[in-house]
C-alpha cells in the first residue's frame, strides 16, 4: 500500500525538472534568485503596510473584500507577487503572512466590511502549508462581529496613517449606472448610398 501512494506522488507532473534551475542563464537570473531587498520582519511589514495602503491599490482591494473576496486568498496573491519581484525570500514571505492578513483586516475594519478569512476549499492552508487552528481562529475572531484586530498588530504610524486614509464612497452600496444614449448605426442590411 505504500509503494502504491509512493509510485502516485513520484509520477505527478506538477514539479520541476531535477536540474532545471541549472538551466537558467546565470547572467540573467530571476528576481526571486537574487538576495532579496528586505531581510526584516518589521521592514517588510512596513513596505506592505505602503504597498496596500497606496491609493489604487487600497481602493481595489477594499472593494474586493466588500464583494466577498476571503481575506487570506488576498494576502497569498500580495506576498507571493513580492517574492517573485525579489523582495523577500520564501521564508521571509511565510513569517508576513499573519501580519498582513491583520493590516487587511483592519483596513476594512475601519470602512466597516465584513470579511471571510479563508474559503473552504482553503482548509486553512496559505501557500501549502497548513496554518495553526489557533492562529486561524484568531484571525477569525479579528473579522468577526466584535471587529477587533489584537492590539499590537499594527504600529502607531501604521494606526496614525489609517486615520489619513481617503474615504471611500460606500462600497455596499449598489453603484447607480448612467444611463447611456444608444448611438443609432445604420443597418449593415440599408442599400447604400447611389444604389
Amino acid at each position: 500500500m505504500d509503494e502504491q501512494i509512493y509510485m502516485e506522488q513520484a509520477s505527478k507532473m506538477d514539479r520541476p525538472v531535477p536540474g532545471q534551475s541549472l538551466t537558467n542563464d546565470p547572467e540573467n537570473p530571476a528576481p526571486f534568485e537574487q538576495a532579496p531587498q528586505i531581510t526584516n520582519v518589521h521592514e517588510g511589514t512596513q513596505f506592505i503596510w505602503d504597498k496596500i495602503t497606496d491609493d489604487e491599490a487600497y481602493e481595489s482591494l477594499m472593494t474586493g473584500l466588500s464583494q466577498g473576496v476571503p481575506v487570506m486568498p488576498v494576502v497569498q496573491v500580495i506576498l507571493f507577487n513580492e517574492f517573485q519581484k525579489g523582495t523577500f525570500n520564501p521564508d521571509l514571505m511565510m513569517m508576513l503572512v499573519e501580519p498582513t492578513a491583520y493590516m487587511i483586516i483592519a483596513l476594512a475594519e475601519r470602512l466597516d466590511i465584513d470579511v471571510e478569512i479563508d474559503t473552504e476549499e482553503d482548509e486553512g492552508e496559505v501557500f501549502g502549508v497548513s496554518i495553526k487552528e489557533e492562529k486561524l481562529n484568531k484571525l477569525r475572531e479579528a473579522a468577526g462581529p466584535m471587529k477587533k484586530v489584537p492590539e499590537g498588530m499594527l504600529t502607531d504610524e501604521q494606526l496614525r496613517d489609517m486615520q489619513n486614509l481617503p474615504e471611500l464612497p460606500s462600497l455596499l452600496e449598489p453603484t447607480v449606472k448612467k444611463e447611456e444614449t444608444p448611438i443609432e448605426q445604420p443597418s449593415l442590411m440599408a442599400p447604400t448610398e447611389g444604389q
